[in-house]
């Protein structure tokens, strides 16, 4: 059976960090993604991906579609053993949290949240229906703003810690089932939603901020995906795994 890896917001950032570490470890995934604002990059994914990749056009907030999603991924590749969340939306705007507005926040929770939410829940139906075949696993990408505070874009924070929880409830229900779940929390990662504050980063990068002592690759989240998705660390499910060159340590 082959091994098919669903990823929303496959087309760029992390996502297709993920995708292309997949791909070169013998996986086929499925991308998706709301193309408003993101035709050229799921077109230049799919070339770089080939053959393994496809694309399904795919807005979170509409959570009535998410059975509609896996109905054509299933029917374009069979079943999905490896879902990863990743998709997110960031701060409408920076600043203030007193001056934050309910677009902005309802924006976060509505994407990275509740759309989150209701797809894995379907996709974790779809896997119970499977009665063999490859390791299962679900993968949801936070960040370190699911513990770290940054004032200037609460409403992404408190996203982000909800989705946490919701990690750990789903590693909760289905550790009984087989089915593996994982929670990464990303730090500074050069992606397109870090771009606009590059700058900034990199200046406080340079001042010890990240141990490491760089940013963040895509390529350091795929790294992480591919052996929790191979079930080589199947007991471990329900582990939340900082992929941040040490930013999230506590530090005097």
């Amino acid at each position: 059976m082959t091994r098919m890896a669903l990823i929303t917001g496959g087309q760029q950032g992390i996502g297709l960090g993920v995708a292309r570490a997949l791909v070169d470890a013998g996986w086929r995934v499925a991308l998706a993604a709301e193309l408003a604002d993101a035709a050229e990059a799921v077109r230049a994914a799919l070339a770089e991906l080939g053959e393994a990749a496809s694309y399904h056009q795919h807005d979170l907030r509409q959570i009535e579609d998410g059975s509609g999603l896996i109905d054509a991924v299933e029917q374009a590749h069979g079943p999905i053993t490896t879902f990863v969340s990743n998709a997110g939306v960031p701060a409408m705007q920076r600043g203030d949290l007193l001056e934050m507005t309910p677009e902005s926040f309802d924006r976060c929770m509505d994407v990275n949240l509740r759309g989150a939410f209701f797809l894995a829940q379907e996709v974790a139906r779809r896997m119970l229906r499977a009665t063999s075949g490859p390791y299962r696993s679900i993968h949801f990408v936070t960040s370190v703003s699911a513990s770290m505070v940054s004032a200037d874009r609460a409403e992404y924070c408190i996203s982000k810690a909800g989705a946490s929880m919701m990690a750990q409830s789903f590693a909760a229900r289905l550790a009984p089932e087989g089915i593996g779940v994982f929670e990464l929390r990303p730090g500074i990662i050069a992606t397109p939603m870090t771009a606009p504050v590059a700058e900034r980063y990199d200046d406080r990068i340079a001042g010890g901020l990240v141990p490491a002592g760089r940013w963040g690759q895509p390529a350091d989240i795929g790294a992480v995906v591919v052996p929790l998705a191979e079930g080589r660390f199947d007991f471990a499910t329900g582990a939340v795994i900082p992929v941040d060159g040490g930013l999230s340590i506590h530090r005097l």
